[in-house]
């Protein structure tokens, strides 16, 4: 139907959420189901009892992580009031039956998050990934599968005609019939995340590049839609002609014609919008809430909600407003102002309403006197404060010899010879520094082709500054930049051990099995008991690791044990398995044994991480892997069986069990320095996927979340993974640690949010 465009307003918000609200797919007429970052899909219909208003009517639990996607099943004979397919950041896409409530297939297959999902003309479930592939599914089944794209999948979509349509962090479209690209859009300058069909006219892809592009099929670009100041994450159309857009910058834009006719402000990023039938606006918030615009007069919300909203938005501009460096919310009121200055033309800034007013205490007449309204950025700055002034960079230097760091402090509009010269002066170190601190400064800004200038001179001694090219003494400087945790170097293992608790639980298990005439066959000998005592007495002695063997037949004891013994008996043999690989020779022995019979090391995985699992099991393994960093000779088995690992221990990060939670971090940290110094791509993608799993999940311990930030910063920094973080959201998640009352997990937060605005 033709709408003429008038002013949206608020009709209702939905609570219930209780993090970011991800995805949105609209149900029919009037029901809705929305995705969170709390790892909730709720299903909103219309409240009987007041028709602007929807209320929750079930809510689907199912996914380990923050769901995506959401597409609706229209009521069928298999699903007689509808169906939900969702997708979420633990890789899997889960089938929901409304009437129930319940979930009716797990798909599995991607091997990173689920981006998008779309629903062919035969009702097969289509799929997209960071993992860059595109899925098939049918009956609960994948049926098909295949490269889409040589970067991250980020959209996809069914045409009103049948072809599918993705979108990719490649900056590009494609056109699918089946497995068959027919056409490649090649424009945006930045991922495409979103796209939508737009009925007659062709395809709306929604850019990180901040536009928004409407393309014929054929492949020509009709319209380009610029408003939107950050990226733009969703789009979608209404049959009256009217587009709709999300965007970090905190706006859902109304387009017509190619012009934004309304800007609808929002108190966060709007990760997804939505047209209902009727042309109403749903929009999905980080503030955790779900909003419905109208532009029909009799469901707009009343003038008290309007207010309230109003205010809301008042609040939330004013807690994130900054003037001199402070945030508006923190400096002091008018009262303030009542307490005399110290000396004259000292300045205050105070808060009066949402302005920061500076004053300057006025001696001779003992006041203050107004000087004016300062004014910064509407929103948070990143650019760092030093001594009181903002720059783009503060970068750390440390002098070593035991000395404190010093900050150095620079603008790109500077000329870096003069600031290396000044600061240099002012720390009162050696000129002859000089050119290492220049070229530091250009190496951590991106700069090039400097021009020198040679007329410095030292004040106090009148000799001439160091020159570029001439002989220099070497120095010890070394400069850092301001990233206090990253990059990690090195490996952690798990090297404390409880020996004679150990062999007490050995002898205790040994002992049952004597005791049943079944199981006697299963038990130690004498000589056993006693070749276990002596692996013990060399693994204790750790002043002789240089030196101490094992016997071959060492080795083969604790490898029969854990094949033979009952599942819930091979724990303390594991456990001894866990020193093992910390002692030089042991880990070499161990090497040629697996080497040379069945990877039993991956059968140890499979056996102990089957559902259920007992937890002893999971944690002495999963240390025993994670001590496998310890002995290069591992290094190819590791990098090779990362995925199946990483897969195997997936449910440590969900665990209740804090040290189950640690050893995984532990090993997604360890995962990390060694596929960053491989340049393993494909592993580090896992392996960034697997550690922000970890920090999605509110429910895990501060030292667990902290080891996989490290990775996530390091994989950033020194991976080849920056800009896949980059589309996983990564920022968000640095935000989110920032507020950490951790110390260590906030600075953290903070050396991955600075990395994420660097280019």
């Amino acid at each position: 139907m033709e709408i003429d465009f008038n002013e949206y307003q608020l009709r209702c918000e939905l609570h219930g959420h209780q993090d970011d609200v991800r995805g949105i797919c609209v149900c029919g007429n009037d029901a809705i189901a929305t995705s969170s970052r709390d790892r909730t899909i709720r299903f909103w219909s219309l409240d009987s009892s007041d028709k602007r208003k929807l209320a929750c009517s079930k809510i689907l639990l199912g996914h380990s992580s923050f769901v995506g996607p959401l597409v609706w099943i229209s009521p069928n004979q298999e699903f007689s009031e509808g169906g939900i397919v969702s997708g979420g950041m633990d890789t899997i896409v889960l089938v929901w039956d409304l009437k129930t409530g319940e979930k009716v297939h797990t798909l599995k297959g991607h091997q990173l998050q689920v981006t998008a999902i779309a629903l062919d003309d035969n009702g097969d479930i289509i799929s997209s990934s960071v993992d860059s592939t595109l899925r098939r599914w049918r009956n609960g089944q994948s049926v098909e599968t295949w490269e889409a794209h040589k970067a991250p999948v980020q959209a996809v979509i069914k045409l009103p005609s049948g072809e599918i349509v993705t979108g990719s962090s490649d900056t590009t479209l494609k056109l699918w019939r089946g497995k068959t690209c027919l056409h490649t859009f090649a424009g945006h300058a930045d991922t495409v995340r979103g796209l939508a069909a737009m009925s007659g006219l062709g395809i709306l892809s929604a850019s990180h590049d901040g536009s928004l592009r409407l393309w014929a099929v054929s492949g020509e670009v009709l319209m380009e839609m610029v408003g939107h100041t950050a990226i733009v994450y969703s789009v979608d159309s209404h049959a009256s002609g009217l587009i709709v857009s999300g965007s970090e910058d905190r706006f859902a834009k109304i387009w017509k014609d190619g012009v934004c006719v309304q800007s609808i402000e929002h108190p966060g990023c709007v990760w997804d919008a939505k047209f209902l039938e009727n042309g109403d606006i749903v929009t999905a918030c980080s503030d955790g809430t779900v909003r419905i615009w109208t532009v029909h007069q009799d469901t707009v919300a009343d003038q008290l909600e309007l207010d309230l909203y109003t205010s809301q938005l008042s609040q939330y501009k004013a807690s994130r407003k900054r003037v001199g460096g402070l945030k508006l919310e923190e400096l002091p009121g008018l009262d303030s102002l009542k307490i005399p200055g110290t000396s004259d033309g000292q300045t205050k800034i105070v808060r009066e309403g949402d302005n920061g007013v500076a004053y300057a205490w006025n001696m001779p007449e003992q006041k203050w006197d107004k000087i004016g309204e300062v004014v910064d950025g509407p929103e948070e700055s990143s650019r760092p404060f030093h001594d009181g002034a903002q720059y783009d960079y503060v970068f750390d230097v440390d002098i070593g010899d035991g000395m404190p760091t010093r900050k150095l402090p620079y603008n790109r509009s500077d000329n870096p010879y003069d600031v290396a010269d000044k600061w240099l002066l002012k720390e009162s170190l050696p000129l002859s520094f000089r050119e290492q601190i220049v070229q530091f400064i250009l190496q951590n800004t991106g700069q090039k082709d400097i021009t020198f200038d040679a007329s410095f001179r030292d004040p106090y001694t009148g000799s001439n500054a160091y020159i570029p090219g001439q002989s220099s003494q070497v120095s010890g400087i070394s400069a850092k930049p301001t990233f206090k945790h990253i990059p990690k170097k090195g490996m952690l293992v798990f090297d404390a051990a409880q020996f004679d608790g150990i062999l007490k639980k050995i002898t205790e298990f040994n002992n049952a099995l004597l005791s049943d005439q079944e199981t006697q066959n299963l038990s130690l000998t004498e000589p056993d008991v006693s070749r276990l005592g002596s692996i013990v007495k060399t693994l204790k002695d750790t002043s002789y690791y240089h030196s101490s063997k094992f016997a071959d037949s060492d080795i083969a004891l604790l490898l029969n044990l854990l094949q033979s013994w009952p599942l819930g008996m091979i724990f303390p043999v594991i456990d001894i398995l866990r020193m093992i690989v910390l002692h030089p020779d042991g880990a070499t022995k161990l090497h040629k044994h697996f080497e040379a019979k069945n990877d039993i090391l991956l059968e140890l995985i499979k056996k102990v991480t089957v559902h259920p699992s007992i937890p002893a099991n999971l944690l002495t393994s999963i240390r025993t892997i994670t001590n496998l960093f310890k002995n290069s000779c591992y290094f190819n088995w590791l990098q090779k069986h990362c995925s199946e690992i990483l897969d195997a221990f997936s449910s440590c990060s969900s665990s209740s069990n804090k040290n189950l939670q640690l050893s995984y971090s532990t090993l997604i940290l360890n995962y990390t320095v060694l596929l960053i110094e491989s340049k393993d791509q494909e592993g580090q993608s896992q392996v960034l996927s697997a550690a922000l799993e970890i920090v999605e999940n509110e429910n895990v311990e501060g030292d667990s979340k902290f080891r996989a930030l490290v990775a996530i910063g390091s994989l950033m920094l020194e991976g080849l993974v920056k800009k896949i973080a980059l589309d996983f959201d990564v920022l968000n998640v640095a935000k989110a640690a920032k507020g950490s009352k951790e110390a260590k997990i906030a600075e953290v937060g903070s050396d991955i949010e600075l990395l994420a605005k660097q280019s």
